[in-house]
């Protein structure tokens, strides 16, 4: 008997020691601080695989048309290059796709901060009718089903039962790798003198003097707060934003702040997606934005000059980076 507990112990214990450890998560580029992953949803590069087909997903959807990829398309740099987006069936949406690039660190998640992880956004599109039009009862059974993801959630959970936080997680944990950094700012911030263009580091200058950098702070290039800047304040049916959530009249027709890494590959802009160039993004802020009855008080006219406007546009094109730019949906799923 005691042989056989020391056997055991002996299988065991090599079993201990010459396990594979955990891969470590990949160090984020220039000018991105770690990802501080949740405790109960650690990073595996098994999970980054799942949770990347699960992204590029259509089965996700009631007609297997859309995945959340059709509205955050690596192409168009995670968004979808459209004013609104448009979902199951040809409908359309109220509001611009954000963009996933870093939104590992992101406090809360779509333009009124409804959802507090990147786990509980990643699975509300499945259920809202416009965009994905299913259910999670009804995916869960759906993916469940499909003998070719029984091994892929078996790597990642340790066992192969699917259920809908498995697959938020998964997904979740795939769009905290997608990330934007080591842009020419990035560089220049650094050292290397010659990675700006001498009109982008004069635009630099411009973004501070026009207090930009007030909503727009941080190396994410945003505050994660909500601001009312006036955009389609005036609409017969206003979005009123984060007002809808919280019910508090100081967000009144607030929208979420959003980065500005590789904001040249991300228009339309707003909310909305009625700005339709960088151009005319600055326009808008030089002229004060749209008054209105609860316009953010940093939101005022600037009377910056042409050169001045030109400068800014070049420093937030410098913003654009690495680190997203090879990934591509995949070419084949489980079946």
């Amino acid at each position: 008997m005691n042989k056989t507990f020391a056997a055991v112990g002996t299988l065991v214990l090599a079993a201990f020691v010459f396990a594979a450890p955990p891969v470590a998560p990949p160090n984020p580029p220039l000018g991105l601080l770690k990802v501080a992953w949740p405790a109960d949803n650690p990073y595996s590069v098994e999970k980054v695989a799942l949770g990347k087909l699960l992204y590029f997903e259509k089965r996700l959807s009631a007609d297997d048309t859309v995945s959340c990829a059709t509205c955050h398309d690596p192409k168009y740099a995670f968004t979808d290059g459209a004013p609104v987006s448009t979902g199951i069936r040809g409908q359309k949406g109220g509001r611009s796709a954000p963009t996933v690039l870093n939104r590992a660190w992101s406090l809360n998640q779509f333009w009124d901060g409804r959802a507090s992880t990147l786990e509980a956004q990643a699975v509300g599109p499945i259920a809202n009718p416009i965009e994905m039009g299913s259910t999670h009862t009804a995916v869960v059974a759906k993916i469940g089903a499909i003998e070719g993801y029984k091994p892929l959630f078996k790597a990642s959970f340790g066992d192969d039962k699917v259920d809908i936080d498995r697959i938020a997680k998964a997904i979740a944990t795939f769009e905290r790798t997608v990330v934007s950094g080591n842009s020419p700012y990035d560089q220049w911030k650094a050292g290397k003198a010659t990675a700006m263009s001498p009109s982008a580091i004069r635009g630099l200058g411009v973004f501070k003097k026009a207090e930009c950098d007030a909503c727009h702070e941080g190396g994410n290039f945003t505050s994660n707060m909500y601001s009312n800047i006036g955009v389609g304040i005036n609409a017969p049916n206003p979005d009123l934003g984060r007002f809808v959530i919280s019910k508090d009249p100081v967000d009144w027709g607030a929208f979420k702040t959003p980065t500005l890494r590789d904001i040249e590959h991300t228009a339309p802009y707003m909310h909305d997606g009625s700005v339709k160039t960088l151009e005319d993004v600055v326009e808008y802020y030089d002229k004060g934005g749209t008054p209105n009855k609860n316009l953010d008080r940093k939101v005022k006219p600037r009377n910056l000059t042409k050169t001045e406007k030109v400068d800014l546009v070049a420093f937030m094109k410098a913003l654009s980076g690495t680190g997203w730019r090879g990934i591509t949906e995949p070419t084949s799923f489980p079946q």
